[in-house]
């Protein structure tokens, strides 16, 4: 995988704003596009309605594959947020992470996070941070 993410910026508002309407539970999605860039969101709801985890259900899941494949549309990413701790992949993110050319976004509800959202690339355990390219496409 490449040092950096490409992204519209209009994903990384929705990203935010999901968030802030789940200000209790970690919110989560699956993020998609062509071409490389992450054009399209696909909120989630986090079937453990926990603020330290995150779990889509398996049907829903499901449904937003075939409706990712129905737009002709890759599967680029994922998202959720973290509501006190540092927007950096803790322990069970890095366990659960089953997609090694992926990205993985986390969007921060600390007021005094440096960045509101990071990119990672976690493959193999191994955590490396990307930079996040607002694409104007």
């Amino acid at each position: 995988m490449a040092d950096s993410v490409r992204v519209r910026a209009e994903i990384l508002k929705e990203m935010i704003l999901h968030a802030r309407r789940e200000p209790h539970i970690e919110c989560c999605g699956l993020l998609a596009g062509r071409d490389g860039v992450i054009t399209e969101i696909f909120p989630a709801t986090n079937a453990l309605r926990s603020a330290t985890v995150y779990e889509i259900e398996p049907r829903e899941l499901f449904d937003l594959f075939r409706i990712l494949r129905a737009k002709g549309l890759t599967h680029l990413g994922q998202y959720h947020s973290h509501l006190t701790s540092d927007n950096f992949p803790s322990p069970t993110d890095v366990e659960q992470a089953g997609y090694p050319d992926h990205a993985y976004f986390i969007v921060s509800m600390r007021p005094d996070a440096a960045k509101t959202v990071r990119a990672f690339s976690i493959r193999e355990g191994e955590v490396r941070e990307l930079e996040i390219v607002v694409a104007l496409i």
